[in-house]
């Protein structure tokens, strides 16, 4: 082979190389930026986060229907055992409105907070009566009616009256003129869904915290159980309702979950726990001599359970 023959030779080689290398360097290229591009999705989008539900630095899973699988417990924790059909099973089986949702009024409006962990899908109706001690007593007594308990759904009005329900659903009604309440018939009072409803605004008209802390008795806190009810009775007055309780399976402390309504009357909604966000919307057993809630401060001995 002659020396210009070489010379373009070598020339072909070098240039058949130059442009493999610059081919390598962009398919490497294209590979990196593919490479971080995906990154790039996985960590923005979390879609692990997504699925599951789990809000990240929270305890509250937005794809939980039912109270249990809405609010998880603290690490360390674990739900405490309930019977099966009790109060405190049904309180913890509670449906709940999508996460999010704003509480609202009784006149179709929202109100103005942000205190509420989540909203109890549970009516309210169009009319001001479903109030804080209203809201227990509403739990109560739809625990009681959905058991087939109907001799034990009874409260006393401010006056002292005792609306049974039992005498409801046997074709009475109650008329109240003043202070003075008495049974009268009434053939269309029945014990279905809806005259049970009306039954209960009866109550919630003439009921309150004052009346329903003369029927309740007094728990110490170290007993406290789900459905337990911290009461102020008073004009006014306040009461919140237990949901839910959970204990550290190391130190034993004991974690609980409460829920309220207001006035004016307004869903029942869970509460956040303000001064212990790292638990929230949990509250600890030994919060001291006082709970202090959003809208209300309890005593330490203002624990109370139904009879």
């Amino acid at each position: 082979m002659t020396v210009r023959c070489k010379i373009k030779w070598n020339r072909l080689l070098a240039g058949i190389l130059a442009v493999l290398t610059i081919l390598t360097l962009i398919s490497c290229t294209d590979s990196v930026s593919k490479g971080n591009n995906s990154s790039e999705t996985e960590l923005d989008g979390n879609p692990a986060v997504e699925e599951s539900g789990k809000i990240p630095g929270s305890l509250i899973n937005a794809n939980g229907i039912i109270i249990q699988d809405r609010i998880s417990v603290p690490d360390g924790y674990a739900r405490m055992e309930v019977d099966v059909g009790s109060f405190g099973e049904y309180l913890r089986m509670l449906r709940l409105k999508p996460d999010g949702s704003k509480i609202m009024l009784y006149n179709g409006q929202t109100k103005d907070t942000d205190s509420h962990a989540a909203v109890l899908d549970v009516d309210i109706g169009d009319r001001d009566l479903q109030q804080c001690a209203d809201a227990v007593i509403r739990l109560r007594a739809e625990y009681l009616y959905g058991q087939k308990l109907y001799d034990k759904i009874h409260f006393n009005f401010t006056s002292g009256f005792t609306a049974d329900f039992a005498k409801w659903m046997g074709g009475k009604s109650i008329r109240v003129d003043g202070n003075d309440a008495r049974w009268v018939n009434n053939t269309s009072s029945s014990g279905d869904y809806s005259s049970f409803r009306k039954y209960l605004n009866m109550v919630f008209a003439y009921a309150g915290t004052l009346s329903l802390s003369r029927e309740m008795k007094k728990i110490p806190l170290e007993e406290m159980r789900s459905g337990d009810v911290f009461i102020k009775g008073a004009t006014p007055g306040h009461a919140v309702i237990i949901l839910d309780m959970a204990q550290n399976e190391k130190t034993g402390e004991r974690i609980f979950i409460i829920a309220q309504s207001y006035m004016p009357a307004q869903e029942i909604h869970i509460l956040k726990n303000l001064r212990r966000e790292d638990i929230s919307p949990w509250y600890s057993v030994d919060f001291g001599s006082k709970l202090m809630t959003p809208d209300w401060v309890f005593e330490d001995n203002q624990l109370m359970r139904f009879e």
